[in-house]
């Protein structure tokens, strides 16, 4: 039984590699720059929900139980719009790494990512190995 990935974007079909195909080709370039640009018109997408759910529906509760409610609620989808603004800017950093055919390759070590690892996670920029250490390292530090 083989395990269906699952990528950021939804009903965006993983890049099916053909036999002796180059790493980083064109096709592969490609598939990561219309992933990549699919999930960012999905978070600006959520972003302007966000922005007319806040606006229509903020109401002044007399009863300041249900007016800390609505507080908290909106506090909650601003860190979360926060957080997507984040990554909006860290996934056009990626499609400016593509641009620059600088893209699937670790900034560390300089071997390739893999295309498996960037399905999973377009805007990685370090291959697992030096992912893993990177992690160890920082637990160290908190430790």
């Amino acid at each position: 039984m083989t395990r269906r990935q699952t990528l950021p974007v939804k009903d965006f079909a993983p890049y099916q590699q053909q036999d002796g195909e180059e790493y980083m080709s064109n096709e592969q370039l490609e598939h990561f720059r219309g992933l990549l640009l699919a999930w960012k018109r999905q978070l600006q997408e959520e972003v302007e929900r966000t922005v007319h759910h806040m606006r229509d529906d903020a109401t002044n509760y007399a009863d300041p139980a249900d007016r800390a409610t609505q507080e908290e609620e909106f506090a909650l989808e601003l860190r979360t719009r926060d957080r997507e603004r984040k990554l909006i800017r860290k996934i056009d950093q990626t499609l400016e790494k593509i641009r620059k055919d600088d893209y699937g390759f670790c900034e560390q070590c300089g071997v390739e990512i893999g295309l498996r690892r960037l399905e999973a996670r377009p805007t990685a920029t370090l291959c697992i190995d030096c992912k893993t250490l990177e992690e160890i390292r920082e637990k160290q530090r908190v430790a």
